[in-house]
């Protein structure tokens, strides 16, 4: 089975068609491909949809049925929400800010997030995070972590 780590930028693709929406729904159609989203994308994922609806991208029936649909993945295991956030990711949050906040600009919930996509490229949950977020990309490629922005799929992230 291939892993696919989804952060909020790239999950948000497969529910309000931008560049990379495509890409993403190519991966999750393969055959043995599985998407899995830690469970802060899906608090996350509730703010993208208000912001969408208050900048006239949806409205308030494209909200609903944005949310009805990413649901129904879930249910179906199209999608797969990864294990609860745990104190120790906390702790690796806090050090790739650490490492990576002054000179990458890495952002506090970005780092939530790779914490959480390394914890799972350990485990070989997955192989690859995806993220249309450059300095998220940058800073996983530099922890071990490949990553793809499914808006620019053929370049390397690194």
């Amino acid at each position: 089975m291939a892993g696919y780590f989804l952060d909020t930028s790239a999950l948000a693709k497969l529910y309000h068609e931008e560049l990379g929406s495509d890409y993403v729904e190519s991966i999750l159609n393969q055959p043995g491909s599985k998407g899995i989203v830690s469970r802060l994308s899906l608090v996350e994922m509730e703010s993208v949809f208000a912001i969408k609806v208050r900048t006239g991208a949806l409205d308030e029936n494209g909200r609903s049925l944005a949310l009805r649909r990413l649901r129904a993945d879930i249910a179906r295991d199209r999608l797969i929400v990864g294990p609860p956030i745990e104190p120790k990711h906390y702790r690796s949050a806090a050090k790739l800010l650490r490492l990576h906040g002054l000179s990458r600009g890495l952002r506090t919930l970005d780092a939530l997030q790779l914490a959480v996509a390394l914890d799972m490229l350990e485990a070989s949950w997955i192989s690859v995070m995806l993220s249309a977020d450059k300095r998220l990309c940058e800073v996983a490629e530099v922890c071990g972590c490949p990553a793809i922005d499914p808006a620019k799929p053929g370049l390397i992230q690194g």
